[in-house]
């Protein structure tokens, strides 16, 4: 009988021993599969029909397929979405339920695919932005807990997002918009995702100025939060289309008393020579950001008329008359002029770095010449750590780093010339003592512009030492027995005398406001740099302390509440105080001045000291912050503070439009800050097409 006990044994024994194609199905699941087939088959083949209660399919995956009889002993599973046919069972062989686990997991259904894009799109309009959860079959009550071998979850694809992601790799690498369009990128992205349609240079263009504007709203909502006020320094690039670029930063101490600079705008200007370059992009950003009333002070690196400086002024005194009548125009950027030192430094002893340069190349060009370099140094048993390598010709600490490096492994050239056949024209002893006379130069130069690559303390009080420092030293080394020293020292201290002229009265004032000098360092360093002139230039700086915090307690304070003018009852006693007292007590700049100097430790922060003591001079703070959060280098980027040259912009970006380069830069600069270039908190970009 085809029911009997031993009749369903032989099927269940058949099919657990089944072929290597299967072996990967569990032997339960084989088990059932074989008893839903053998009820089955019962029903088909019994001429009597006998009334058979069938066990019930268990899987999840009849939820989406169906059983079909082709041929007497051939049946097959259709998918409910697609229609697709797999194989379920062929005479006594059952294909068991894996494949079809599969067609439904991995999203190669059809109609699966298109119902799960349809079931986001509904959680997007309801807020919920997840794209990239793997479908799963849905199921009242999960059955059985499935064992899957490395299967990958379904991801849908989202034409937006991915073209919001490339906008912010072309950004964030600086790579060519023109990349969407080359045909190795073209055929890259289809290998990963065949349905993504291509993106023209027109439509990239458009999703990252989407991208820029996102990120600008970040950026205006920081601005709104400043405390004080701002800062503008002015970076000019050249190119060669003989068009300028103007990079904006702003710089300003946030309320947690930290220093903070952003990147606002890059100016394309047509005219760069003109006396209006400078006040056009100065009035550009103060209109575009909405910073009229709060700029304190602009700095710039571009040689400009005293007709083009003039014309700046009235921007500084737009709604702020008082702020010393415009004079915190620093048109002498301490970057710009280290560099111009160094410059003068390099050009006065090209002929002996020349032989340096050739020497260092000599070994560094050649493995086997290093190598007998090395064993030299070795056998001579020289102390130094320093490392040769070639400069960079347009960045001087580069020439600087060799010319150290050289200058301590000088013996090891001497035996070099005995050592190596190849090596011809070493550098002689003079040369040698040439090479450290520049070094001892760029020295002080190297180290105070190194200072510019930190943004936690004021670069104003640091370079009021620097420049003080570097101008003392250059009086004696004129005076020196050295000609050749001399020579050099005299070229520095004529640009250093001007800076001084320029940018003591800002320096200065930064130093008043630090409590560890005050007046007392201004007074002593003065006496040393001027001479009989010094009580002139002191009074300027105790006169501009003084007319600029008159000006700050001009200003009303902000309204007080009914609530908190009788929180205590005592404002009558506050007006009393004022008037039998008022006229005796000193003004909170006096009163500062006047205690005792701090120690100078090495780890003491200005700008916690007055984050701390806000309280009790709330004015005088609010003076401090202005004051020290102006800068003295109007470098854009702070690996840029040593070069020789103006930066030159790139032929590919001056061949965009002015308001693409903008948004590429700044932008670029934005997401970098943010710290999370991968997950940035700009809104999907909007399609545009150009």
């Amino acid at each position: 009988s085809l029911s009997s006990p031993r009749r369903t044994r032989q099927i269940i024994k058949k099919e657990v021993h089944l072929p290597h194609q299967e072996a990967n199905q569990t032997k339960k699941e084989k088990m059932e599969t074989s008893l839903e087939v053998y009820n089955d088959d019962i029903e088909m083949r019994s001429p009597e029909r006998q009334p058979i209660k069938r066990r019930k399919k268990k899987s999840m995956v009849w939820e989406h397929f169906t059983v079909e009889t082709i041929e007497p002993d051939l049946r097959r599973a259709f998918c409910k979405g697609c229609n697709q046919s797999f194989a379920y069972s062929n005479g006594t062989k059952v294909a068991g339920t894996s494949h079809l686990k599969r067609h439904i997991a991995k999203g190669t259904c059809p109609a699966l695919v298109h119902a799960h894009a349809h079931e986001n799109e509904n959680e997007n309009e309801n807020g919920n932005n997840n794209m990239t959860t793997p479908y799963t079959p849905k199921s009242e009550t999960p059955r059985r807990r499935y064992r899957t071998h490395n299967i990958t979850p379904y991801v849908s694809f989202d034409q937006d997002k991915c073209r919001h992601e490339i906008a912010k790799m072309i950004i964030m690498h600086d790579y060519p918009l023109h990349m969407v369009e080359h045909p190795g990128f073209i055929s890259f992205v289809k290998s990963l995702q065949p349905h993504f349609d291509n993106v023209s240079f027109n439509n990239v263009q458009g999703d990252c100025v989407a991208t820029y504007l996102a990120e600008k709203q970040n950026v205006v909502k920081s601005l709104q939060l400043i405390p004080g006020r701002i800062c503008l320094t002015l970076d000019f690039w050249t190119s060669k289309l003989t068009l300028g670029y103007v990079f904006v930063t702003g710089h300003f101490i946030d309320s947690d008393w930290k220093i903070q600079k952003k990147l606002l705008n890059v100016l394309m200007e047509s005219y760069p020579e003109s006396d209006e370059a400078l006040s056009n992009a100065v009035a550009n950003c103060v209109s575009e950001w909405g910073l009229e009333g709060k700029l304190f002070s602009v700095t710039f690196n571009h040689p400009a008329s005293k007709a083009a400086v003039e014309k700046i002024r009235p921007q500084i005194c737009i709604k702020n008359p008082g702020i010393l009548d415009g004079q915190l125009v620093i048109g002498n950027c301490v970057a710009r002029t280290f560099s111009g030192l160094a410059k003068d430094v390099l050009e006065k002893g090209k002929d002996v770095i020349k032989k340096i340069r050739e020497s260092v190349k000599h070994v560094k060009t050649s493995e086997s010449h290093e190598e007998r370099f090395v064993e030299l140094k070795e056998q001579l048993q020289v102390p130094s750590d320093k490392v040769l390598s070639l400069d960079d010709q347009t960045q001087w600490n580069t020439t600087y780093k060799m010319l150290v490096a050289a200058s301590e492994l000088k013996e090891v050239f001497y035996c070099l010339e005995t050592a190596d056949p190849d090596y011809k024209q070493p550098p002689s002893a003079e040369n040698w003592r040439h090479v450290e006379a520049l070094c001892t130069f760029l020295k002080p130069l190297f180290e105070a512009a190194s200072t510019l690559q930190s943004t936690e303390n004021p670069s104003a009080v640091t370079f009021f030492h620097e420049v003080w420092k570097t101008q003392s030293d250059l009086s004696r080394a004129i005076g020196g027995d050295e000609p050749y020293v001399a020579g050099i020292a005299k070229i520095m201290k004529e640009k250093v005398d001007k800076y001084w002229r320029d940018c003591s009265l800002v320096l200065a004032m930064a130093v008043v406001m630090d409590p560890r000098f005050k007046m007392k360092l201004v007074e002593f360093s003065f006496s040393k740099i001027f001479g009989e002139d010094a009580g002139k230039n002191i009074k300027t700086v105790d006169d501009g302390i003084h007319e600029l915090f008159t000006e700050y307690m001009a200003v009303p304070s902000p309204p007080q509440s009914e609530k908190s003018e009788k929180a205590d009852g005592l404002s009558d006693f506050d007006t009393y105080i004022m008037e039998t007292t008022g006229k005796d007590l000193k003004s909170e700049l006096d009163q500062y001045l006047d205690e005792t100097l701090l120690p100078r430790v090495q780890e003491f922060d200005v700008l916690d000291w007055w984050k701390q003591n806000k309280l009790k001079f709330p004015t005088l703070s609010k003076m401090a912050r202005d004051i020290l959060s102006v800068p003295v280098s109007a470098a854009a980027f702070v690996d840029h503070v040593f070069d020789v040259e103006p930066r030159e912009m790139d032929e590919y970006k001056t061949s965009l439009r002015p308001e693409t380069v903008e948004a590429l830069i700044c932008a670029r600069e934005w997401l970098l800050e943010s710290g999370d270039a991968s997950s940035s908190s700009s809104a999907a970009v909007v399609k545009s097409e150009a």
